[in-house]
C-alpha cells in the first residue's frame, strides 16, 4: 500500500481573542485599547459562535486538523487586532497618522502572538506576519522582526486607489522586496479586500464587494509582474492565496501581448513605454510565483497542468465556513479523483513545503497516522455530505 498523503494547508486562519491580544500589546496602547474594544462588536459569523476557539485554541486545532488528515499549515490572520475596524485581510489601510499608528501597534501585537502561536508547533505551522504599506522604513523593521523570531513569510496588503499610499508597483517598494529576498521570506498576497475601494452604504455594495473583489486581489500580480519586480528580484517568491485560478491564463496572455506589442514598437495611441521587459511576463510567473488555492472545485484544476503542476498548492481556509473542514478528504475526493499519485503529492503537500520550508521528512511519521491514502483520495465521490457549506462541493 503506498504511503498515504502528506497534506499541507496553503490557507488557514488563525489569531488571538482581545483578552490574548492585550497580553501582546505595547503598554503603551493599553488603556486605549480597553476603551477601543469596550466599543467593538465583529461581524463575522465564525468569531462569533462556538467555532471562534478554533482560531487560538490548540487542543481543539490541532485534534480537529489530524481528524481532517491536515498535518501542517501556513497561517493567515483570522480575528480581528487592536483598533482595526475588521478582519485584516479585507480592512483597506488606514489614512491618517493617528490611525496608521494604532492599527501597527495592533498588528505588532498580532506577530507576537503569532510568533508564540507558530512556536508551539513549528513542524506544523507557518507564520505569515502583517505589515502596513504607509511607511516602508516601519515595514523593513516588521520583516527584520518576523525573521529574527520564526514568523516563514510576509502578509503583504493591497493598495486601494486613491488612498495616497504608493500603488504597489511604485519603486519606493524595492527596498521591501530585497529584504524578503535576502532574508528567503515568501511574500503572499491574499484574497479579499485591502486593496478594495469604498463601495459605500448602498442596497447593492455587497454585490458589488462581491463581484469586484477577485479583480482587486488579482492586479497584484500585474502590477509586480509588468513593473518589473521580478526582474530586479529574481529570486523573490510571490503567493496569491484564495483568489481562484481561472483567471490567470487571460491575464498572463493579456501580459504577454501588451509585452510582445511593446517590444515590437506597437503600442498604440499611447506611445512607447518606459519600461520594456526582457523576458515575457509567463516567464516571470512561471520562475517566481505560486497559488494558494483553496478548496478548488474540480473544474478550476485544468488550470494546475496547463500552468505547471509546481506553482499550485491547495488549501482548506480552515476554519472559515466555506474552508473544507471537516469534510477535506471527501473534498479531495471529489477534486482529485483520477490524478496522478505524483501530482497529487506536489499540489497537497511538496509545492507548499518546497515554498515556504515545512520539513517533510519530519511530518512524515504524522502523515503516515492520519493523512488520506491513495486508495481513498483515487475513490471518486459518490454523494456530497448533507451539511457541507465549501464550494468546493457545489461548483462545477
Amino acid at each position: 500500500m503506498a504511503v498515504p498523503y502528506t497534506v499541507i494547508s496553503s490557507d488557514c486562519h488563525a489569531g488571538g481573542n482581545h483578552a490574548q491580544y492585550r497580553e501582546y500589546l505595547d503598554p503603551a496602547y493599553v488603556e486605549r485599547f480597553d476603551a477601543w474594544r469596550g466599543e467593538y462588536r465583529n461581524p463575522f459569523r465564525d468569531l462569533q459562535d462556538d467555532g471562534r476557539s478554533r482560531n487560538w485554541d490548540d487542543d481543539r486545532r490541532i485534534s480537529e486538523m489530524d481528524a481532517d488528515g491536515v498535518v501542517a499549515e501556513v497561517v493567515f490572520p483570522n480575528t480581528v487586532p487592536p483598533f482595526f475596524p475588521t478582519g485584516v485581510v479585507i480592512a483597506q489601510a488606514p489614512t491618517t497618522r493617528e490611525d496608521y499608528e494604532l492599527r501597527l501597534a495592533g498588528i505588532r501585537a498580532h506577530n507576537r502572538w503569532l510568533a508564540d502561536f507558530v512556536a508551539a508547533h513549528p513542524t506544523r505551522r507557518v507564520g505569515l506576519g502583517q505589515l502596513l504599506l504607509n511607511d516602508v522604513d516601519e515595514a523593513l523593521a516588521d520583516v527584520r522582526w518576523m525573521a529574527e523570531n520564526g514568523i516563514g513569510g510576509v502578509l503583504l496588503p493591497g493598495v486601494a486607489p486613491n488612498t495616497g499610499i504608493e500603488p504597489l508597483y511604485s519603486p519606493v517598494y524595492d527596498p521591501l522586496w530585497a529584504l524578503c529576498q535576502e532574508l528567503g521570506l515568501p511574500v503572499t498576497h491574499h484574497g479579499g479586500g485591502s486593496g478594495m475601494p469604498e463601495f459605500g452604504r448602498y442596497p447593492s455594495s455587497t454585490v458589488m464587494y462581491m463581484m469586484e473583489a477577485g479583480f482587486f486581489a488579482n492586479r497584484a500580480l500585474w502590477h509586480l509582474v509588468m513593473s518589473g519586480v521580478f526582474e530586479r528580484f529574481g529570486d523573490l517568491v510571490f503567493v496569491m492565496t484564495e483568489q481562484g485560478s481561472g483567471w490567470i491564463p487571460g491575464a498572463l496572455q493579456q501580459m504577454d501581448d501588451l509585452h510582445d506589442a511593446m517590444v515590437a514598437g506597437r503600442f498604440g495611441e499611447l506611445g512607447p513605454s518606459a519600461l520594456t521587459l526582457p523576458r515575457r511576463p509567463s516567464e516571470y510567473f512561471a520562475a517566481n510565483c505560486y497559488v494558494g488555492c483553496s478548496f478548488p472545485p474540480p473544474g478550476e484544476t485544468a488550470v494546475f497542468r496547463e500552468l505547471g503542476i509546481d506553482r499550485f498548492m491547495w488549501g482548506s481556509d480552515y476554519p472559515h465556513r466555506e474552508g473544507t473542514y471537516p469534510y477535506t478528504r471527501e473534498s479531495l475526493r471529489r477534486t482529485f479523483a483520477g490524478w496522478s499519485e505524483a501530482d497529487l503529492r506536489a499540489v497537497l503537500g511538496t509545492n507548499a513545503a518546497k515554498v515556504y520550508g515545512f520539513d517533510l521528512d519530519a511530518l512524515a511519521p504524522l502523515a503516515a497516522a492520519v493523512g488520506p491514502t491513495v486508495e481513498e483520495v483515487a475513490t471518486p465521490l459518490g454523494a456530497v455530505p448533507a451539511d457541507a457549506t465549501s464550494p468546493a462541493f457545489h461548483k462545477a
